[in-house]
């Protein structure tokens, strides 16, 4: 490596680090500077700036500072391994980046054609956003980034203007006390069925997602219409469509 020797108030500020950060890695062992000054003031090598570097990552990937102790002193240590996991993370990260680039743009556009927007609907968006990080999976989020482009965002439209139609129907039925077992709801429920596999694209993963994010977050169900009684019927319904006949 390259000859290098860093006073600690350097190394803090090229690395952004706190110099305090670094006097609590020296006093528990974690990263020691090589060398000293003869007054006494720490150095750091160019070894130990590697080491800080495999120190950063690991604690970035979820290692706790004991955890990264232990594992920068196995005999079978291996820094491209480190840096491998890093950059694996990395991509990761810039993968859920463009992802939210992507949803913003569309939320942009969608605004840019639409009458002037109130605080509730940007504050249902900003949920919107949150829910689906929350309980979908990047893989997810990205099959369903896909599926969006794929259908085209008309396809999409009308795809949304049908719900509230299909939910206020079968509103209607339960209201009126119709069996869900027979043939006008069943009909609804079919319909059901298939909007939801246009949008998980029959991955089973992506519809458990789905149902979960609807049984833990309420409040984006009744926005939606989607009442625990009305779930019930629904659910119903499809217990009779898969009913052997």
């Amino acid at each position: 490596m390259q000859h290098t020797e860093l006073k600690v108030g350097e190394l803090a500020r090229r690395t952004g680090l706190s110099i305090r950060a670094l006097h609590h890695y020296d006093e528990i062992g974690l990263l020691k500077p090589s060398a000293h000054t003869a007054s006494g003031h720490r150095l750091y090598t160019a070894a130990d700036i590697a080491r800080l570097s495999h120190i950063l990552s690991l604690k970035q990937l979820g290692f706790s500072l004991e955890e990264i102790s232990g594992t920068l002193g196995r005999a079978d240590f291996s820094a491209l391994r480190v840096v491998e996991l890093r950059l694996q993370r990395a991509r990761e990260q810039l993968a859920e980046q463009r992802q939210l680039c992507e949803r913003l743009d569309a939320i942009a556009r969608q605004l840019r054609a639409a009458e002037p927007v109130s605080a509730d609907d940007f504050l249902h968006t900003i949920e919107a956003m949150t829910m689906f990080e929350k309980h979908y999976t990047p893989e997810q989020l990205k099959e369903l980034e896909a599926r969006r482009q794929s259908m085209g965002d008309d396809a999409i439209k009308e795809v949304e203007a049908e719900w509230p139609r299909l939910i206020a129907r079968m509103q209607e039925e339960m209201a009126k006390g119709t069996d869900p077992a027979t043939e006008p709801v069943r009909a609804l429920a079919t319909r059901w069925r298939e909007l939801v596999r246009a949008f998980t694209g029959g991955n089973p993963g992506i519809e458990k997602s789905l149902n979960t994010l609807h049984q833990q977050e309420p409040q984006v169900a009744r926005r939606q219409g989607r009442d625990p009684k009305l779930m019930e019927y629904v659910g119903r319904a499809m217990a009779a469509l898969d009913a052997p006949k």
